[in-house]
């Protein structure tokens, strides 16, 4: 009859099984805090057509006829 000691699941018994799980739970515990400390790179956002003209306008690149005519372009 085998007993709660060491002879139980070749040689671990509870004292192996319970360090398995600490380490298992460490390491899974590791690796969702180096996660949550370092998020992963966010893309930059690409501007839309429409963004790159209304800021041309802003600075003067172009005129109030250009930036209509353009932005009618841009409509679907």
């Amino acid at each position: 009859m085998m007993g709660f000691g060491m002879q139980g699941w070749g040689g671990w018994g509870w004292v192996g099984l319970l360090w398995l799980f600490f380490w298992l739970l460490f390491v899974v515990g590791l690796i969702f805090l180096i996660r949550y400390l370092w998020p992963p790179a966010q893309r930059p956002r690409e501007d839309s057509a429409l963004d790159i003209l209304n800021r041309r306008y802003a600075r003067g690149e172009i005129d109030q006829e250009e930036f209509k005519r353009r932005k009618e372009d841009l409509r679907p």
